[in-house]
């Protein structure tokens, strides 16, 4: 594939440099044979000539070529060529890109095919001037940075000017001699600008046209792909091998636009030249060398590099890296190899700590790899405890004391086994104890650690003083003095692993033994506050500690005769807080960096196990969080880190500790050692329930309702499965965006029409919901039950449930759960405690959601009666939150405006007192008038009247609701589809297309059609059917009183009326029929039936009012007997 890409990529290189050779080759062609215009047909007018100068001034770029070529036709010139002349020089200035160069060369040479003579040797002369480089005489009263920024800005100016003078060497424009080309032209102006060069300073002209020009001056085809030329290949040898790699561009030496000999010359040339800066390269890496190892040596002498010497090595630096990266670019287009350079980039190893080596320099098994599981919690915390750098890779090892490598290792090697030992014998005794501790039942204070040393001195916490400031800002430190203090005045702002790995290596450049003591004074000094420097300033002591291991033990024994200090001192629990914290993190961190020996770290956790109370649970806490899961999973301590932990979760099960403790204690355990734990399934779902999904949570919008409710009617209803997830996520609202659960709603309405059923049943589940919130009331569940109430009333606002559900549901959300469904002042109740206020809440979203709806009638009265009650609820709770306050303010001004709140819980229970007294004065009334028997069917109609007006009332102001938002809405199709994958399921949907088309056309015909002899047959056939159907009044008048007569004289025979016709005459006759015939046992049955059924409905109406009746009264008199609210009795 690499090799396919590779030759693509040639050809196409082949194929533009083809054709540019085939335009310069045209273009030469043209410019051999001028063509001369007489002038006295052009024009010569000032104002065009103008125009054409300041125009090629501007730019001769190819958006200007046209109109310029066509200028250059048309006028005359010849006076103008002096300006013509400079104007050129600006405008092939500003031509950057290779379209614009080729447009500035076809513009010339079209002046010069006119004026060859004339404008051609003064365009050269130009040229030859703006591309020469200026005296060294004019340089040298320039400063360097001034130097610096002429070099610069002559780069810049000339590399368009040497492109274009190339061109025009290639073109025929510019000649050696009229027989040949002008690239000794060009060679001649490029060495005299290389060769006034001494800084190098026009060595990227030379870049630049050795990039587009190598071919047709040099011969040499550059590679298509930049590569390193190998040291071992011989100058000359690869450019006739690269030009081997690509054949496919083979022009004769007939077609050559520049003579052989004048490439070659040109080719040596510039090899000479590469060789000569290559020379330049090998020396300015020497000095370089020289220079660091001077500035190396006097850093170790004096302790400090001074300015000067600094600036000028940060100069001879950047100078030496420019011209580098200019001989790597010459190398790769004359295809000739770089000198052989020494490499002093040094070795930034690090040391893998972290693994089991007692001496702690690194281990059997660098390449431990990170795991989820591992001591480390991610990545990052394994590279900055682990991955440390060695200071002998920066510092000398003279300065190191390194010199004598085998003494060294010696002592080392003694020393490690001195370690060993010690170690081995601590975690004997260490292993001794916890075989104690482990048959012990009870807790034992072991006191002996920390009373062994009463009488040494106490250490007191304190912070570093501030290094006093130079008295000379402007004169660096002098002396090691000095420059230790400023490097202790770094260290607080050493926050990252860049800066605190130089200052470790600042410091080791000043090691002395007074250096590592104020080093470690400092480094046990840290600010109580300053807690986030502790891992820095333990990375610090890390990288010192391999070669200066008195900094680390001298800390360590800093901390541990702390750390018994605050041991004695565990009644100063305030005072001493922030210093404990600081004590147990700083030997966390130092002991991940294994800077703290195994033992010690161990002894300290067992101490603070002895003694398990107190400040001791936080400091074990504090000891797990920092470094438990670092013991716990490394090979040398896991097995007796792990005994440790059982004996503490045993020791806690047994002690009685508080909450706070308790929380302590399983965040740090399970954060040493978390639970095990499956990785999450994600739930499967079928392709449908992800599209359904997809329309209610991702597309509905009130932009999108209309489509999202096509869609969903073209789902297959009849499909189990899909009717289930339906109804899942239509009564689910709470996973809706909040402001959406209208369009919810809406959707529901609208199903209404096609599926009754899915809307009955998404509305008797909402209603569950909302009771179980209210019989359960868990504090997880809250934002579902303020969504479900939303829900609720939006239902209601679409007219999926009526008024007396709203009401009902207010009503048992101040109610429900009290004893006898009444609220007293901060009274207990278990689900709904003084102080939860979240039933407010609930009331406020549904009164927000529907409460407006209820501004006019029966409604009104009911919702002003559920205010007053509400009040009296809200006064029974504790005094309400800021928040709680401000939402039930602004629920009550949205519905009642007017409605004032009682300010206590008296003047509350007096305004429910009136209302109830008013409630029992009319039912009362109504009883009275209900018992009497002549007025039973007046009292009948008087509720059916009553129930009518207040439906009416209903649906007036639920279609006055919603008709503002479902006029904003097109109206829904009419066509049910279904999606269905059988055919079969299609014929039974009803009529076709065609034949509604058919059927609306009829009906319109009938409905025009206006003639006198269809008006007349539809009369005579009108009259004829209700003449034959209907009897005059007198016949059925007189049939009901002959038929009483008749029941009365013979009550064995039922008579029958047979009416017939004769001509257009009705004539009746009387039928007897025995009682016992079947027909006349069949039409007397119904009859009692139909009166029966009657009777029961009526006395059904009176005895459920007379009943409810009876409950009411009953209730409020056990509420007056039981409660403290007072109810007077209108008798």
């Amino acid at each position: 594939m690499e090799t396919t890409n590779g030759t693509s990529s040639t050809s196409k290189l082949d194929d533009e440099r083809s054709i540019r050779h085939e335009k310069r080759a045209a273009l030469k062609q043209q410019n051999m044979d001028p063509a001369t215009k007489e002038s006295s047909r052009l024009d010569s007018s000032l104002k065009r000539h103008t125009a054409l100068i300041k125009r090629m001034r501007q730019s001769m770029a190819s958006d200007n070529r046209e109109q310029i070529m066509k200028d250059i036709d048309a006028l005359s010139l010849e006076k103008y060529l002096d300006e013509i002349v400079g104007a050129s020089l600006d405008g092939i200035s500003r031509c950057k890109t290779e379209r614009d160069v080729w447009s500035a060369v076809e513009v010339l040479s079209a002046l010069h095919r006119r004026f060859s003579a004339t404008f051609t040797p003064k365009l050269v002369s130009s040229l030859a001037a703006a591309l020469a480089v200026p005296s060294r005489a004019s340089l040298a009263n320039l400063s360097a940075e001034q130097r610096d920024k002429e070099d610069s800005s002559r780069v810049i100016r000339q590399r368009p000017i040497l492109r274009i003078s190339s061109e025009l060497a290639l073109v025929g424009v510019i000649r050696d001699d009229p027989t040949r080309s002008g690239g000794e032209w060009i060679m001649k102006t490029i060495k005299e600008m290389l060769s006034n060069d001494p800084t190098l300073s026009s060595l990227p002209l030379l870049a630049t046209f050795l990039k587009s020009y190598a071919y047709p001056f040099l011969g040499i085809i550059s590679a298509s792909v930049p590569k390193q030329i190998s040291s071992e290949s011989e100058p000359g040898s690869l450019s006739a091998s690269q030009t081997e790699v690509t054949p496919s561009l083979v022009i004769d030496e007939a077609d050559q636009l520049v003579e052989k000999d004048v490439r070659d010359r040109f080719k040596r040339m510039c090899e000479g030249y590469f060789e000569n800066v290559c020379k330049k390269l090998v020396i300015e890496h020497t000095r370089l060398q020289e220079q660091d190892r001077r500035n190396h040596e006097a850093y170790i002498r004096s302790g400090e590099i001074f300015e000067d010497r600094q600036q000028a090595y940060e100069k001879m630096t950047k100078g030496y890296e420019k011209l580098l990266a200019n001989c790597q670019q010459l190398s790769e287009l004359l295809c000739l190899p770089l000198p052989n350079l020494p490499n002093d980039t040094r070795k930034a190893d690090t040391l893998q700590i972290g693994v089991s080596n007692s001496n702690g320099l690194g281990g059997d098994d660098p390449d431990e790899l990170y795991t989820t599981g591992g001591k480390w919690e991610d990545d990052e915390e394994r590279k900055f405890f682990e991955e440390v750098q060695d200071l002998k890779d920066f510092v000398p090892k003279s300065v190191l004391g390194l010199d004598d490598a085998n003494h060294v290792v010696d002592d080392s090697s003694e020393k490690a086994t001195d370690r060993v030992e010690q170690e081995k014998e601590q975690m004997r005794k260490l292993d001794e104890e916890l075989q104690r501790l482990r048959g012990e039942t009870g807790i034992q204070k072991n006191t002996q650690s920390v009373d062994e040393e009463d009488d040494a001195p106490t250490p007191t916490p304190g912070t570093p003083r501030a290094a006093s400031p130079l008295a000379s800002p402007q004169l660096a430190p002098q002396g090691p003095s000095q420059l230790l203090t400023a490097l202790l005045t770094r260290l607080p702002d050493a926050t990252n692993r860049t800066l605190i790995d130089q200052a470790a290596i600042d410091f080791a450049f000043l090691n002395s033994k007074a250096a590592r003591k104020r080093l470690v004074k400092f480094l046990g000094q840290v600010p109580k506050n300053r807690t986030d420097l502790l891992p820095h300033y333990s990375r610090l002591v890390a990288i010192l500690n391999p070669y200066m291991p008195d900094v680390g033990a001298e800390l360590v024994s800093l901390l541990d005769e702390e750390f018994r200090y605050l041991q004695r001192k565990k009644n100063v629990v305030k005072e001493l807080a922030e210093v404990r914290m600081k004590n147990i993190t700083y030997l966390s961190n130092l002991t991940k960096f294994r800077v703290v020996p195994t033992h010690l770290i161990l002894h300290i956790f067992k101490v603070c196990l002895d003694d398990f109370y107190g400040t001791n649970v936080e400091n074990l806490a504090l000891l797990l969080e920092g470094c438990g899961r670092f013991l716990l999973r490394s090979d040398d301590t896991r097995e007796r880190f792990g005994t440790m932990l059982e004996l503490m979760r045993r020791k806690q099960s047994m002690q009685h500790f508080d909450q706070r403790q308790l929380l302590l204690l399983e965040n740090a355990y399970y954060q040493c050692n978390p639970p095990e734990r499956s990785p999450r399934q994600e739930k499967q779902r079928s392709n449908m329930e992800l599209f359904i999904r997809h329309l209610i949570y991702d597309v509905l919008a009130k932009k999108t309702i209309d489509k999202v409710f096509k869609l969903l009617r073209k789902l297959d209803w009849d499909d189990s499965s899909t009717r289930t997830v339906l109804f899942k996520i239509f009564t689910k609202p709470w996973k809706l965006k909040f402001g959406n659960i209208s369009l919810m709603a809406m959707l529901t309405y609208d199903l209404q029409r096609y599926q009754p059923a899915f809307s009955v049943s998404v509305v008797d589940q909402v209603l569950e919901d909302v009771r179980r919130g209210l019989e359960q009331n868990m504090y997880r569940t809250n934002q579902r039950r303020l969504a479900t109430i939303k829900y609720l009333g939006e239902l209601y606002i679409y007219r999926l449930l009526s008024s007396g559900i709203i009401f009902d549901t207010l009503w048992s959300m101040v109610t429900f759960g009290h004893p006898d469904g009444r609220p007293l002042p901060h009274q207990v109740c278990s689900i709904d405690m003084p102080d939860d206020f979240f039933r407010v809440r609930l009331v406020c979203v549904l009164l927000d959601t529907c409460g407006m709806c209820f501004d006019r009638g029966s409604q009104k009265k009911k919702l002003d009666n559920l205010l007053v009650f509400f009040q009296y609820y809200v006064h029974c709770k504790d005094p309400l939150p800021m928040d709680i306050d401000f939402m039930l303010s602004d629920s009550l001004e949205a519905v009642r405006p007017k409605f004032k709140m009682t300010k206590t819980v008296e003047e509350a229970a007096f305004a429910v007192d009136e209302i109830l007294t008013s409630v029992f004065h009319d039912v009362d009334l109504d009883g009275d008038e209900s018992g009497e028997e002549s007025g039973e069917d007046d009292e009948e109609e008087e509720v059916e009247g009553r129930r009518g007006e207040e439906k009416e009332e209903d649906e007036e102001e639920d279609f006055g609701e919603t008709d503002e938002l479902l006029e904003e809405r097109a109206p829904s199709p009419e066509q049910a589809v279904i999606l269905s994958a059988s055919n079969s399921l299609q014929e039974n949907l009803g009529p076709s297309e065609e034949a509604e088309a058919e059927f609306a056309k009829e009906l319109a015909k009938m409905v025009t059609d206006t003639s006198a002899e269809s008006r007349k047959v539809d009369k005579k056939t009108a009259m004829a059917l209700w003449d034959s159907s209907v009897q005059p009044p007198s016949l059925r008048k007189k049939r009901v009183e002959e038929g009483d007569e008749d029941e009365e004289l013979d009550a064995k025979m039922m008579h029958f009326t047979v009416v017939t016709k004769r001509g257009n005459k009705q004539q009746t006759r009387k039928l007897a029929v025995p009682a016992e015939s079947a027909l006349a046992v069949h039409t007397r049955s119904a009859q009692l039936q139909d009166k029966v059924e009657q009777q029961q409905l009526k006395r059904l109406v009176l005895d459920y009012e007379q009943r409810e009746e009876a409950e009411e009264m009953k209730a409020l008199e056990a509420r007056n007997r039981a409660g403290a609210v007072k109810i007077r009795y209108v008798g």
